[in-house]
């Protein structure tokens, strides 16, 4: 039998049953994440401790992580991991930092200039997700392009491990990063903590970072309260579009890779060589038996499918249509064909460009939208970090140049209020 399904030609009416993402909601996820919100609100870091006894099932002493603890974490890694973090946060600067421009001034008309300046969000949360695996990677990613956008105060929330520490890889990549204000504290709790604030733990502005469904419902419920996230997020899911020439093991290994995300994550391969799928399945069957996450990936698997379709345009317009979170393109004439996608959180192309490569070290951010919500978001860069603010600066020749524009627009909206803010310094 094999690993995944494969399916030809579908008609384009069935597209949207094909696409469909996995949704496993826990009964009551809705009311204990406000539930839990709520109580973090009112009574702050008594009910951070409650839940983390709870969920975690650790006693903390001290919440914040101190400095000596992020100084000291270096000593428990190895000089090649420190070495391959060094090198992933410098690529990632690399990337971000072009995105630091500004804009010029431009003249509408004599005497009116308009121009927009990059403002940094002073408090921002970052979330890293811990436990079985620290991302330490997403804290390269969330805090990299937070520094160089200046924003002032940065949180980090990581939820501990059974003896009650943080990962070592995480307290070094924050002390690589500068940054100070780390906790020990996971969960609905943590974003709870970052949204409203606690004796100990800061309120920010915006919290970026991913996490499982009841962090990711967390902080959907937190913007009914005014504070922004970074975006809406689901399981973690990737599509990779080949032809014959690309390598079956290759696009095998890659969606192993996405698979052992989670139970709940999925992947599609569309092709329009059925010989090749067969072999991507046949190198599935034989590299699951190697990946220590076996049965998380089998889990993702049964989410997962082969679509056949004959026409490359067809298949971009069907991956399009799907919005994954990551795209790999292994083909004839990628590049081209890279133009054509409009819905994708990060694009890969080529049989040398594995997932994984942007998930750590290639530049780009790891953190995007899942879950068909690469239709209308993209990923974190420094302007997830900013705020655009615009300015005007008008002389009164410029006024006279638009006053009566204004006044006309105005008084037909009945806002006679706006045309005399104008008439009264025209003399009109």
């Amino acid at each position: 039998m094999p690993i995944l399904p494969i399916i030809e030609n579908p008609p384009k009416p069935s597209w949207k049953s094909l696409l469909t993402r996995p949704v496993i909601e826990p009964d009551g996820l809705r009311d204990t994440v406000r539930e839990i919100l709520e109580d973090v609100k009112a009574h702050g870091d008594p009910a951070v401790d409650k839940y983390a006894q709870r969920f975690d099932k650790t006693f903390l002493k001290e919440r914040r992580v101190s400095q000596q603890e992020l100084e000291e974490a270096a000593s428990h890694l190895s000089e090649e991991l420190k070495t391959a973090i060094r090198q992933a946060k410098k690529n990632i600067e690399t990337y971000h930092r072009q995105q630091l421009t500004v804009e010029p001034v431009v003249e509408t008309v004599p005497g009116i200039r308009c121009w927009r300046r990059s403002s940094a969000i002073e408090k921002v949360g970052l979330y890293i997700p811990g436990g079985t695996a620290p991302l330490f990677s997403t804290l390269l990613m969330l805090g990299v392009p937070a520094r160089l956008a200046g924003c002032e105060e940065i949180v980090v929330c990581s939820p501990p491990q059974k003896d009650g520490s943080l990962h070592a890889a995480v307290l070094y990549t924050a002390n690589l990063l500068g940054i100070q204000r780390v906790f020990k504290v996971g969960g609905i709790q943590a974003i709870a903590a970052m949204a409203f604030g606690t004796q100990t733990i800061p309120a920010v502005y915006k919290i970026f970072g991913p996490g499982n469904q009841y962090v990711t419902q967390a902080k959907k419920a937190i913007q009914q309260d005014g504070i922004a996230i970074d975006m809406p997020a689901g399981p973690s899911e990737l599509a990779v579009y080949a032809d014959d020439t690309a390598s079956a093991s290759f696009v095998a290994a890659d969606l192993l890779s996405q698979c052992e995300h989670g139970s709940d994550s999925q992947v599609i391969l569309v092709t329009d060589h059925r010989d090749f799928a067969v072999q991507v399945n046949d190198s599935l069957a034989s590299q699951l038996e190697k990946i220590p996450r076996k049965s998380v990936a089998m889990k993702s698997l049964g989410n997962s499918k082969i679509i056949i379709l004959d026409d490359p345009a067809v298949s971009i317009e069907f991956l399009n249509e799907y919005g994954p979170e990551h795209l790999i393109l292994v083909c004839r004439d990628a590049e081209m064909l890279a133009e054509m996608v409009r819905n994708a959180g990060s694009v890969f192309i080529g049989n040398y460009a594995p997932e994984s490569a942007g998930d750590y070290a290639s530049g780009t951010n790891h953190t995007l939208p899942t879950n068909g919500f690469a239709r209308a978001y993209g990923g974190v860069g420094v302007d997830s970090f900013v705020k655009k603010i615009s300015f005007q600066q008008i002389s009164r020749e410029g006024l006279e140049a638009i006053g009566k524009t204004v006044i006309e627009m105005a008084t037909a909206e009945g806002l006679e209020a706006h045309a005399e803010a104008v008439r009264i310094r025209l003399g009109t």
